[in-house]
């Protein structure tokens, strides 16, 4: 009865219907190539029913664009990459063609129709010539930085400041401080003895290093007039603190205000009082009288 039962379910699960959608994938999912060579982009897929789905690849960047679309490429693409099944090569590629790239199945016939994977591809390039920013010259004293960049190099450059072709070295004694990942090379206060030729080397594990052509910086002293002038300039500044600073002493003990009333009370005296008008008079050579008076 039992050998019955199993021979039964044999049957019925070799029958039934097998439901199983598109599956899609790649065996490399992050890829690394140098400029101006091929990058290949995996894509394999299975699929249930359909033997003729549709393929497409896309590359994500600040939207989504179509490199592989309705059987042809698309833009940039066309004429420089090919396709085999569903695995995507791209010819002699660039700084731009780094970024996301999506391989998409769809199989209309399957129970899940749709299927992707990601890809990433990096291109990586060799250092170039970094523009190395130096002064012809410089006063005494003053502070300085030196600057050098190489915006093209993947992964980014480290930088080598050098003077005279001896590479600078920065420690706790040394006068300057050196940023490898900036390129930066900075003075807090420039010597005589810094006068010499820069240059910098930027490098990267991709290439070999490169560097730009050495400069001449030349350390002067301040000219004559020029220190005169600097001179009369802080004098005269600290003459005019030193008199605000007495007023205000001058103020706050109150000579300015004493000096002011006697000034003042000197200077002005209030007229006297008219005199009072003189009271009326009548004149009797004038007068005449005009009624007479009867008893």
């Amino acid at each position: 009865m039992m050998k019955m039962l199993e021979l039964l379910l044999l049957i019925t699960v070799l029958h039934s219907p097998i439901c199983l959608s598109v599956t899609v994938s790649t065996t490399k999912p992050k890829v690394e190539v140098h400029e101006h060579t091929d990058a290949e982009l995996s894509c394999e897929f299975r699929t249930e029913k359909d033997q003729n789905p549709r393929i497409e690849w896309k590359k994500k960047g600040k939207g989504v664009t179509f490199v592989y679309f309705n059987k042809k490429f698309i833009g940039s693409y066309a004429g420089r990459a090919k396709m085999e099944g569903a695995t995507l090569t791209i010819h002699s590629v660039t700084q731009k063609d780094s970024g996301e790239y999506r391989c998409e199945v769809t199989a209309s016939e399957d129970h899940v129709n749709l299927g992707e994977a990601t890809v990433t591809l990096s291109v990586l390039v060799p250092p170039h010539v970094p523009s190395c920013e130096v002064p012809s010259s410089v006063f005494v004293g003053s502070g300085l930085e030196l600057q050098c960049k190489d915006k093209l190099s993947v992964p980014p450059a480290t930088y080598q400041w050098y003077k005279d072709n001896k590479a600078l070295t920065a420690s706790a004694e040394s006068p300057y401080s050196v940023d490898a990942s900036k390129g930066t090379l900075k003075f807090k206060s420039v010597s005589k003895t810094d006068a010499g030729m820069y240059r910098c080397e930027s490098s990267n594990s991709v290439g070999s290093p490169k560097s730009c052509v050495a400069q001449q910086l030349k350390v002067i002293e301040y000219p004559w007039n020029m220190t005169i002038l600097i001179a009369a300039s802080s004098g005269f500044v600290a003459l005019i603190l030193f008199c605000c600073i007495c007023v205000c002493i001058c103020r706050r003990r109150g000579c300015c205000k004493k000096s002011r009333k006697t000034k003042s009370s000197k200077s002005y005296n209030p007229p006297p009082p008219p005199p009072p008008p003189p009271p009326p008079t009548r004149n009797l050579k004038h007068y005449k009288q005009t009624q007479s008076f009867m008893i």
